[in-house]
Order: structure tokens, then sequence, then C-alpha cells
């Protein structure tokens, strides 16, 4: 008993609230900067669950993980030890789309998120429901749980996901939850809008499971992986896969469309029991028959949850019909005829807060100490929620510490522009990234994010030493591949035979190398095939990174340099600051609607007010006048 006075007494530095992708990165990123910090979750069995697909990274998400590996956080390292397939997306395209994307072991990526989390100095754990928060003065100084138990805190953070008054709907059936067996939270939502928060609803689906025994996979498109698969992390600790399991994937038809329809009546989205907004980029299967009526069919895609498991995790097939409908539908789908279901697909309404309420912190603007990280801000998906987790535990570990705040910049990372976009802009729909919404996806590559962002988290005393270490050397090798290229010229007789095998024009007298490397037909499999070039990377123990950045370096250098200076001219207009103090209201040449936006959002830069919807560039004008620009 002693010991849990003890526990319970403590004055925790930070508190997070919700154990999933944005608690985990959360708590491991306090505990790392110093903070003795507690995770309280509902169930410590379900640390990191991946409540939807078994997979992280895709589309300007992958981009995301590797920013958080090269900050320090868990999610790069924990994909890659329990990955069961690995596939860089957009491979076609330029270095800028490039996207990695692994398919996990739902169970093992679970196990190891808390394994490693155990293993967290200076962090507690403690299982129960947080139903209230302590709140004085305008300041947080603790929370209060289900069993009555007030745990005081000089810092909370709430990543609770979808379980704020979730509410899970099958049908016509309709249930309290946070998701498929667990219940939802309460008493969090009721305390913050009691002083002064403004809260809404969104919605977001899941698919069904189903058995893999009862698929004729033999009747689907196989999807294996890389046929040379790289990983997530920088770190030397994880290894790229040997063996991988494949993927599938079928299609719907008219017939399958057909029979959903005849569920629509009772669907809790066209019945109008459902009012609040989905993903727009995931959309269950009604709202993609609904909206695209003309086509006649979807891409199933039939994706394992593990490397034992038999359970299939059917994307592209979220839902919230009738458990009826599902069945008889999905049974038409190739290779689904004896299907049987593990677990329906259902859909979950749960409270969020609009992000404009938050700083570049993600710190609450009307509760002094009081960070909000994932879903409750409006975004969707696991790799946007750690994202923001780990930042919100960094900026409460550095503001009880009395330090400055760690802030991304739109030009430093797609956390910054994941960040700044919630912050400033606001969302009504669940958030997802995409390389679209970064204007400077170019320096925003996967490739790069450790040479982009762990020097800043050193700097701080997040990223470690040895990470450090490893950036220093891969930059400064990347420079003297780029130099020896520039520098040493290749002969016809040599770089002839490879120029036309490729179909590009041969050469008449010696050229260096750097202009040959830079043409498009060529990669740099084939520039390793020039001798010199051989033995240079085998002498200077070159290894895949430093190649590939010295590829984009040579080949996509205008592009690069191009995209730097029109970030240094934002940054410009970064550096002009607006004083916290500034009373919009009294600047009559600003437009009716841009004082409002402006006093609401209260921008802290030029360049922030620039992005505030609703504010034009004459009033950005006006403002650089007033701010004496």
């Amino acid at each position: 008993m002693e010991q849990m006075k003890n526990m319970f007494n403590t004055v925790y530095d930070v508190i997070v609230v919700g154990g999933g992708h944005a608690g985990g990165e959360a708590a491991a990123a306090a505990a790392n900067m110093g903070a003795h910090t507690l995770l309280v979750t509902m169930n410590l069995q379900n640390i990191a669950q991946m409540s939807c697909n078994p997979a992280m990274g895709g589309i300007a998400k992958g981009q995301i993980v590797r920013e958080i590996d090269a900050l320090g956080g868990y999610s790069a390292i924990v994909t890659d030890k329990t990955a069961i397939q690995f596939k860089m997306l957009n491979k076609s395209k330029g270095p800028a789309m490039w996207s990695p994307r692994a398919q996990s072991d739902r169970m093992r990526f679970a196990e190891c998120w808390r394994t490693m989390l155990e293993q967290t100095d200076n962090l507690d754990f403690y299982q129960d429901m947080v139903n209230g928060l302590l709140i004085e003065d305008g300041k947080i100084i603790g929370v209060k749980t289900a069993l009555g138990i007030e745990l005081k805190a000089k810092a909370v953070i709430i990543t609770a996901g979808t379980f704020l008054n979730g509410l899970i709907h099958i049908g016509d059936k309709t249930f309290g939850g946070g998701r498929a067996g667990e219940s939802a939270s309460v008493g969090i939502t009721e305390d913050l809008v009691k002083v002064g928060f403004e809260s809404g609803r969104m919605k977001t689906g899941t698919p069904p499971r189903v058995d893999a025994r009862s698929l004729d996979f033999s009747k689907m498109i196989e999807q294996p992986g890389d046929d040379n698969p790289e990983k997530f992390s920088y770190s030397p600790d994880t290894k790229s896969l040997v063996k991988q399991r494949s993927c599938y994937m079928s299609y719907t038809s008219k017939e399958v469309h057909d029979l959903l329809r005849t569920g629509f009546d009772r669907s809790p989205m066209f019945n109008g029991r459902i009012q609040s907004i989905g993903p727009r980029y995931c959309p269950s299967i009604e709202d993609k028959i609904d909206r695209f009526a003309t086509k006649e069919r979807h891409q199933i895609f039939v994706e394992p949850e593990g490397w034992e498991t038999v359970e299939i995790y059917v994307n592209g097939f979220s839902t919230s019909l009738p458990e009826d409908v599902q069945d008889k539908a999905l049974r038409k789908v190739a290779g689904f005829e004896n299907v049987k279901f593990l677990r329906y697909g259902y859909a979950i309404e749960y409270d969020y807060f609009p992000p404009t309420q938050l700083t570049h912190t993600l710190e609450t603007k009307l509760v002094d100490n009081l960070y909000f990280a994932g879903q409750i801000n409006g975004t969707t998906g696991y790799e946007e929620a750690a994202a923001q987790g780990l930042m919100a535990g960094v900026n409460a570990a550095l503001k009880i510490q009395e330090k400055e705040p760690f802030i991304l910049k739109r030009n430093e990372a797609y956390i910054g522009v994941l960040i700044d976009d919630l912050i400033t802009k606001g969302t009504e729909e669940p958030y997802r990234m995409f390389t679209s919404r970064a204007e400077y996806r170019t320096l925003l590559r996967q490739d790069n994010a450790d040479l982009r962002l762990t020097p800043l988290s050193y700097e701080i005393g997040f990223a470690s030493k040895n990470r450090m270490d490893r950036v220093i050397e891969k930059q400064l090798k990347t420079d003297l591949f780029v130099k020896f290229l520039i520098e040493t010229s290749v002969k016809p007789e040599v770089i002839n035979p490879i120029l036309e095998e490729n179909k590009t024009a041969p050469i008449s007298q010696s050229m260096k190398m750097f202009k040959i490397a830079a043409r498009p037909q060529l990669d740099f499999t084939d520039i390793q095939k020039i001798p010199s070039v051989a033995r240079f990377i085998e002498e200077n123990n070159i290894d895949f990174e430093i190649i590939e950045q010295t590829e984009v370096h040579v080949k996509y250098a205008g592009y690069i340099e191009k995209e730097k200076n029109q970030a240094d001219k934002l940054n410009r207009l970064e550096n002009v600051a607006i004083p916290s103090t500034f009373d919009y209201s009294k600047v009559k040449s600003l437009s009716i609607e841009a004082r409002q936006k402006l006093a609401k959002i209260q921008p802290t830069s030029i360049s922030q007010a620039s992005r505030i919807s609703g504010v034009s560039p004459s009033d950005v004008s006006v403002l650089l006048v007033y701010m004496g620009r």
C-alpha cells in the first residue's frame, strides 16, 4: 500500500492520457527528455493498438514516420521489428514522391511498443479511465480517474483517440465504445467545454476482419513486397526484411454494389443517425458507391494481420451497413464466396476539439500546460497521431524545464506542415497528410529526414549522440561522393557502352562524371559500373543511403536550390512577429473577415497570418505596414 500511496502523492512532470500511437510517442518523448512521466490508459494490454489497418506509412505518411525516427521517436523502430512486408510507393516518380509503407504484424506491433515503453527511463504506467481534469486559475494541475483518484502533474497531454464519448454504429444498432470491445471515455469533453473549449463530432469507419482459411486467393491478384526491401528506421538496430508475406487484391462489381444499396435505408450515414463528417480520402464502401455511382468496380486490398494469424483486414470495404448486408455483398467479391467473418465493419463517432484552439507547440490557448495530440485534434491516421504525440511530449517537457519551445517550420518537416495546417486553418473533416499539402516537398523527402531533423533534435537534447554521429558521417560521405563526381572525368571508351545500353547519346571526349550522372536516362546502378566509381565506393565504405543521397543531389540540384530560395523568402515573413497583445479590431483597413479570423487564431507571425483562410494578400500588406515593414 505504501508504494501505491507514494505513486499517487507524486507530482509528475507530465501525465499522458491515452496509450495509442499519439500517447506512446508522447510518453516516450517526454520521458526521454528527462521529464518524470505517467502514461494513464484504460487498458495496458492495448498500448499502440492498430485499431484500423495493419500498416504504417504510405503517401506522405511514410515521410512522417521517417521524421519521427530522425527526431528520436519509436514508431519506425517498432515498424521495422514487426514488419511482414515493405514497399516503396511512387518509385516511378521523382524522389519527392517516394513514400515507404510497411505491413505490420498487428499483435507483435503492440507488444513491441509496450516493451520499448517499459524499457524507457522516467516512465510510469497506470491503468484506469481518466474522466475529469483538474484545472485551477487557467492552468492544468492534474487529472481525475474513474476510481476517484486524483493524479497531479505540471503538464497533461490528452491523446484520447476515438474514445471521447465514442459511439459505434453497425446498421441500425448503436452502442457506446471507443473501438470494438472497449468502452468509451466520458467526462473529459464535459470538463473542457465547461472552461470554454469548442468541441465537435467526427466519424471514422473500419472494414470487416475475416478468416484467411475461408478465402480463395487463387481468384485474387497477388501483391508481393519489394524485391530489395528497405526499412523505416535510420538506426542500425533494425534490419530489412529477408522474407515477406504477400497481400492480395480483388474487386467489387455491379452485383456487389446493388446488394450494398439494399441496406442504405438502414445505414446510419444515409438515414441521418450519423451527422458528423468522415474522412474524405478513406470513404466507406457505401460512400464510394454513392459518390462514384458511374464506377462499376472498386479495389479491395486483402491484407494479412500478421505472420501466423488467419485474420485478414479487408482494406477498401470500410462500412457501417447492417451485418447481413455486409455478409451478402462481400460473398460476391471474387475469392470471398465462402467468407467467414471474424468481425463486422462499423463506424464510430467521437468528440474532437477544433485545433485552432492550440498553439504551434500543441498547447491549448485556454489552459496553460494542457496539450492535445492525435484524433482529438481532428486528424486521422496512426502516423499523424504519432507525430503530434512526439511534438507535444517534447514541448511539454521543454516548458516545465523552462526552455524554448521546439517548433518545426513548413520547410523543415511534414510534421511542421501538419501542425501548422491544423492550428492555422483548422479542419472540419478528419485531416490526412498528403505530399500535395507541402509546398517544399523536394526538400522534405523521406530519404533525408535524418539530415533535416536529427541536428535540430540533438540540439534540444532529444536525439542521441550516436544518431547525430551517424548523420554527420552520412553528410560528409555524401559531400565526398558529390565532390568526386564533380572532379573526376570518364573516358568515352569506358562510358559509351553504358550510355548506348540506356539509349542516351555517347560522348566523343572525356567528360566530368557529375554531368553524365545527371542524365535522366541513367540511374546510379549504371554509374556504379564505371570501375573508378566502384573503386571509390568500396574504398570509402559508401552504403545505399549515401548513394541515394548523392543521386538525388546530382539529378535534382536545380529544383532543390529553387525550393530553398522560396523557403528563405517564407522564413523572412516568419521572422516578422505579431505581438500576442495586438488588437486587430482597431485596424479598420483590414477586412471584417480578416479581423475576426486573426483575432480567433492569434497568429504569431505574418507568415502564419498569410495562411489563414479569409486573410487576403491586401490584409497581409496592411499588417506589414503596422509591423513597421
